[in-house]
């Protein structure tokens, strides 16, 4: 049955009249035509499908995009905040095929605004729900551990506490 739904993805207003059986992957993917969210297992397992919504990393590919009316959704392309994790990906080889890329960046980012000096148990943990078929962890842990440095280092050198 169509339904209207209203939100903001990445800052801009959308508007649109869509099925109400709509999961929030398809519609970040296929209406509001950001690809960098991907479709990985349908069932919430994988945390390819990443996007946040209100400040906090869930799995899209499990939530109707109808319960996202009047929310803010940011997907990968929307954070202007997350180079220097990317950059660690890069420097660490934290990625592979990269499928899994964007939901260990998005989840990476809400673990060190939480935590800034995680150690590697608590990464491990933060990443336990998204999987990865490449790598084998090490290096995606070597790249969170990166990037949690450089932020603090950033902080130090610029004089913020």
């Amino acid at each position: 049955m169509p339904a209207k739904l209203s939100c903001r993805v990445n800052g801009n207003e959308i508007v649109r009249t869509i099925d109400e059986r709509l999961l929030l992957v398809e519609f970040v993917r296929d209406i509001v035509e950001l690809k960098g969210t991907r479709v990985g297992c349908l069932t919430g397992d994988c945390g390819a499908c990443t996007v946040n919504i209100g400040g906090d990393a869930i799995k899209s590919c499990i939530v109707l995009a109808m319960s996202a009316e009047g929310a803010d959704i940011t997907t990968i392309e929307g954070r202007d905040d997350i180079g220097h994790i990317q950059q660690a990906f890069v420097e660490e080889n934290g990625f592979q095929c990269g499928f899994c890329t964007t939901g260990m960046v998005l989840t990476a980012a809400e673990l060190l605004r939480d935590n800034p000096d995680p150690s590697e148990a608590e990464i491990r943990k933060a990443i336990s729900g998204n999987l990865c078929r490449c790598t084998g962890y090490d290096a995606i842990v070597n790249s969170i551990k990166l990037a949690a440095l450089k932020a603090r280092e950033f902080q130090r050198d610029a004089g913020i506490d």
